[in-house]
């Protein structure tokens, strides 16, 4: 080999590691009641970190799906196909139960568990999309007892099974939604899409979505205006007599990340569903969708900072500059720990309402009430540090993050998604707003939780006082949605940090998030503080 082809000084390849050895994932994880899954998580993690499913992820990504409207004859057949990794993706992601099979187990903590599983399973996220809505179509279709009778024990099977057929004659099923449309987006209200009752208990839909994803899901969740006003509709692809159903993929839309998956546009054209919940009744039904997606995409984001952060500290071990390896430089390992406080805060707080959500399906009003308003700032919150957070994490591998092969394209392209789906940044604090007006009592829930950590730090005291003042100050308040989101988010961070955090990584945040020692960019923590263990918990294990 001639010497110039001699290949030094570059970073071995980050495969055969575990993210389930994350300790804040895994201290979560038993904190929030799902310690009897800890076995399960650390061997969905395995998969995940191993070079086959790295693989599956790459191919996934780079061969995107095609949308194949007629067969060769010129039949209507209004497929997708997806590349074979995407199916092996789904096929794990089904076998462990990371779509709706915690409604089908009825252990605390199945909630839990099911997150943990969710935020361990790394190799692309795409797929998780029609994972995630499977999840959450469940409660939303209980409206309807008889569907859910039906349905619901396939939508829990963990048989993955992507053949287009009769729903009830499959071994498993995947749901996908389809609610907004092109000139409402969020305002789910202003659809157009008309549900005429056929009078056999069944609708006939026409209009046309603008954005649903996973298009060959077996089932969906439509929102139509009926006679009685917007409703919720259960809609699969194929009827029970074996014809398809009046669904037509209009385009797939050519999205800036979230490759894998595929979101389309539809029309319905006389196309048969069914109601689910009360005429007029179609928000109140699928506000619990909702929920879970939100919780979803909270979790999605903070496994996204720890994916950046576990690359990033991967390639400060192995990679010198001026001499010594990056990770031993002071403006690095500021860079390196200032990533990892962010990561931490975000998954304690998404983990927090994962194990809120699991007492809530249990009928527990308390933490039913924090859910509410701890959600909805949570997901604006970690959702909008996850692009900022993902860009510096790229920036750590410098030239070699921008490339493709090194994975932190595909990360940072998916990082503003889960800030955009399922209400952008101004919806998900206006809906905090509307957490405190339709249930006052969730704000007195939000302070009794963090009174659990008063006195313990000046700094999250004040925060907590500030806040209170912020929210009695009603004049102004929707202009202030965002900054009330925002605070409540710290200040559920910083409450769980002090409580149950690592020391270093409390005190970190609580001096650069809450105290003001703090810059406009991440790398700006204060001088005097211990980093080795902050960064010493983010280090990449097998």
């Amino acid at each position: 080999m001639p010497d110039t082809h001699v290949v030094t000084n570059q970073v071995p390849t980050l495969e055969g590691y575990n993210p389930a050895t994350s300790p804040v994932l895994a201290e979560a994880l038993m904190r929030e009641g799902g310690q009897w899954g800890a076995d399960e998580v650390f061997e969905v993690g395995a998969l995940a970190g191993g070079a086959q499913a790295q693989r599956w992820g790459e191919l996934a990504d780079r061969h995107q799906p095609t949308l194949r409207t007629h067969d060769r004859y010129g039949h209507r057949i209004d497929e997708v196909e997806y590349d074979p990794a995407y199916h092996e993706l789904m096929r794990v992601a089904v076998g462990h139960g990371l779509h709706a099979a915690p409604w089908a187990d009825d252990r605390p903590g199945a909630h839990v568990v099911r997150a943990a599983k969710t935020s361990v399973w790394t190799p692309e996220a795409g797929h998780v999309c029609p994972i995630s809505m499977t999840y959450a179509v469940v409660p939303a279709l209980r409206h309807n007892p008889e569907l859910s009778a039906v349905y619901e024990p396939l939508l829990t099977s963990r048989v993955y099974d992507p053949e287009l057929a009769v729903p009830t004659s499959k071994a498993g099923l995947t749901a996908g939604m389809s609610m907004t449309e092109k000139q409402g987006g969020s305002d789910v209200r202003a659809g157009t899409t008309q549900a005429t009752p056929n009078g056999d208990g069944t609708y006939s839909l026409r209009g046309h979505k603008w954005f649903t994803s996973a298009p060959m899901s077996d089932v969906f969740l439509v929102l139509a205006q009926a006679p009685g006003g917007l409703s919720c509709f259960f809609l699969p692809r194929v009827l029970p007599d074996g014809t398809r159903n009046q669904m037509f993929l209009q385009r797939l839309k050519d999205k800036l990340g979230n490759h894998a998956n595929a979101s389309s546009e539809v029309e319905y054209d006389g196309a048969t569903a069914w109601l689910v919940g009360e005429e007029g009744r179609g928000v109140p039904t699928i506000i619990e969708m909702v929920n879970l997606t939100r919780l979803d995409c909270t979790l999605g984001s903070a496994t996204s900072m720890r994916t950046g952060l576990t690359r990033a500290i991967h390639h400060a071990q192995h990679r010198k500059a001026f001499g010594e390896y990056l990770i031993d430089q002071p403006l690095m390992r500021n860079v390196l720990a200032d990533l990892a406080v962010e990561a931490e805060a975000a998954t304690m707080l998404a983990m927090r309402m994962a194990g809120a959500t699991d007492a809530a399906t249990r009928g527990d009003e308390r933490e039913t009430l924090l859910r509410r308003i701890g959600l909805a700032a949570g997901k604006y919150w970690v959702c909008k540090r996850a692009t900022p957070h993902a860009a510096e994490a790229m920036e750590c591998l410098g030239g070699n993050g921008y490339v493709e092969e090194s994975g932190m394209p595909r990360l940072y392209r998916e990082a503003p998604l889960m800030g955009i789906w399922e209400g952008s940044g101004n919806v998900s604090a206006l809906d905090t707003l509307r957490a405190m007006a339709t249930r006052p009592a969730c704000v007195e829930v939000l302070f009794d939780e963090l009174g659990r950590t008063a006195g313990h730090d000046p700094r999250l005291d004040a925060h907590a006082t500030s806040l209170r003042a912020e929210l009695g100050d009603l004049a102004t308040i929707q202009y202030r949605g965002r900054k009330i989101a925002e605070d409540i988010s710290l200040a559920l961070q910083g409450s769980l940090l002090v409580r149950y955090g690592h020391p270093a990584v409390a005190e970190a945040f609580l001096a650069s998030r809450l105290g003001g020692q703090w810059g406009g960019a991440f790398g700006t923590l204060p001088t005097g503080l211990d980093l080795a263990p902050i960064i010493e918990r983010a280090m990449v294990k097998g």
